[in-house]
């Protein structure tokens, strides 16, 4: 009995936790900040996407192939940008492993390549290998590759878009910083596990962190990270819970040249539960110029990149499946003090650049070398409906047209102003009926002037359809607009929080 005592105390000790990537990251903070060196042949260093892509992982020699767990692991091969190799260490309850780089575990396709240029190099990241849609097909359901990104999906959803470890001074004029995962470790799952536990060492410049992700497949994937930050010098801005996405187009704002998709995005909207319990909903935008936005929220209950409508009519693509896409929705663990919600909208010309950033930037900051300790839970999911108030109504779609009055012979008149066109829905609404309308509250910023508002029963969902006009006074400034509906002092709604953005205006 004492020797099987002994055995489980030394089980215990040899543990790996959350404490001992904590431990690397103070003392590679106490460490002038060394930059990774490439170690890629021009071979590799300067190949094409296409040829990257080519290179792909053998099935039969994912990690735990063998082995009796729904759970496999497939590595990326370095090449193109990703020239730095990342550490990746098996974890069991009494031992810690490298998992050492082996060529043999790629299948390279047609590609030619010198024997020698694989010698010597490592691994760029890894993906997870779990059956979520098939009892006996292996799916990728996350993927951890470049800086601090990882994305990952739930049953029936396609990959769109990431989230990141950390983000530091993001759209500042400083420039941004974008922090890295150096080394993880990832726990070998047991035949009944349900879950996957990677943890991960952050390096950069100005800071270094350590991570614990804990992974549940099924319809929605849930991701449990932990996290503590240090800080080797200072910084005007630390981004925590990181999203990043794609917007290029929607009806609200359609493409300069026609398509046959009337949208194209990973995510539409920036919703957020703030700590008094108000929900917001803010629709994106692809700008001419970038846009910075905020929202001060003490103790914030929840915020996410979303994309609400999932019709496939919404987007029309039978090869990039936007209506498949995940919403990313954080969920903070306990208190995260007073802080901002800060949204990113960059201007680009197409869908390969992720041009969208949220996160959770806290107003007071670690002094050096003490840690920043935050949790959250990240939920992957396509049930937008959980994602709002639920007895409340919420923005289904945002439209925009040209200001317009129908005169009395019914031809309708430009008369140089905006429109606005809100659709709201939800079990707040279907109460009401049309001879009891709800109220709108609306306020508009000082660049722009509210000449109508008006509110209609939308006989097709069962929801009101609020229209403003509006005209801009100096087009080349943006507009902020907000609206909600309401019965007397009671909201009925979430609130649609808007900026019309600079130079999209015709209006004076």
């Amino acid at each position: 009995m004492a020797s099987i005592a002994l055995l489980l105390c030394t089980a215990q000790v040899q543990a790996f936790s959350l404490d001992d990537v904590a431990a690397k990251a103070r003392a590679l903070g106490e460490k002038n900040y060394s930059a990774p060196a490439s170690n890629l042949s021009a071979e590799f260093r300067e190949m094409p996407f296409a040829d990257y892509q080519k290179i792909q992982p053998r099935p039969e020699k994912f990690e735990w192939s063998e082995r009796d767990t729904p759970f496999k692991l497939g590595f990326y091969h370095q090449g193109m940008h990703f020239n730095t190799p990342v550490k990746i260490n098996e974890v069991t309850a009494t031992t810690v492993t490298e998992i050492k780089y082996d060529p043999e575990r790629f299948d390279f396709g047609d590609l030619k390549l010198d024997q020698q240029s694989t010698q010597n190099i490592g691994y760029a990241g890894f993906r997870v290998i779990y059956p979520i849609n098939q009892k006996n097909k292996q799916d990728e359901i996350m993927s951890m590759l470049g800086a601090s990104y990882f994305r990952v999906i739930g049953k029936g959803q396609v990959y769109g878009l990431s989230a990141r470890g950390l983000a530091i001074d993001t759209a500042l004029p400083s420039g941004e910083e974008f922090p890295y995962f150096r080394e993880f470790w990832i726990e070998r799952p047991k035949p009944q596990d349900k879950h996957l536990v990677i943890f991960a060492l952050l390096d950069s410049p100005r800071a270094t962190g350590a991570y614990r992700f804990t992974l549940r497949p099924g319809k929605n994937a849930v991701v449990d990270v932990q996290a503590r930050v240090y800080l080797r010098t200072a910084v005007d801005e630390l981004g925590l819970a990181p999203l990043t996405s794609m917007f290029l187009f929607d009806p609200k704002q359609p493409p300069r040249q026609q398509s046959f998709r009337p949208a194209l995005h990973d995510s539409n909207g920036l919703a957020i539960h703030a700590g008094n319990g108000e929900w917001l909903w803010r629709p994106l935008n692809n700008p001419k110029h970038l846009a910075v936005s905020s929202w001060q929220v003490e103790n914030p209950k929840g915020f996410g990149l979303l994309q609400r409508g999932r019709e496939f009519s919404r987007y029309e693509d039978l090869d990039d499946r936007y209506d498949l896409r995940p919403s990313a929705w954080i969920e903070p663990k306990g208190d995260w003090g007073k802080g901002r919600i800060k949204l990113v909208e960059i201007p680009t010309q197409d869908e390969t650049n992720d041009n969208i950033a949220a996160f959770w930037t806290p107003d007071k900051l670690p002094e050096q070398g003490q840690p920043l300790e935050f949790a959250y839970r990240m939920h992957w999911t396509r049930d937008e409906q959980a994602l709002h108030q639920p007895d409340n109504a919420w923005v289904a779609q945002t439209l925009r047209a040209v200001g317009e009055d129908k005169q009395a012979n019914l031809i309708r008149e430009l008369d140089d102003s905006i429109a606005l066109l809100i659709d709201f829905e939800g079990p707040a609404l279907a109460k009401l009926t049309q001879d009891t309308p709800p109220s709108s509250q609306v306020s508009v910023g000082d660049n722009a002037r509210l000449i109508a508002n008006s509110l209609r029963y939308n006989p097709a969902s069962k929801g009101w359809r609020l229209t403003l006009r509006i005209k801009v006074k100096d087009p080349a400034q943006p507009v902020e607009m907000r609206a909600a509906l309401v019965d007397g002092e009671q909201p009925l709604s979430e609130t649609w929080s808007y900026q019309l953005p600079a130079d999209t205006a015709s209006s004076r």
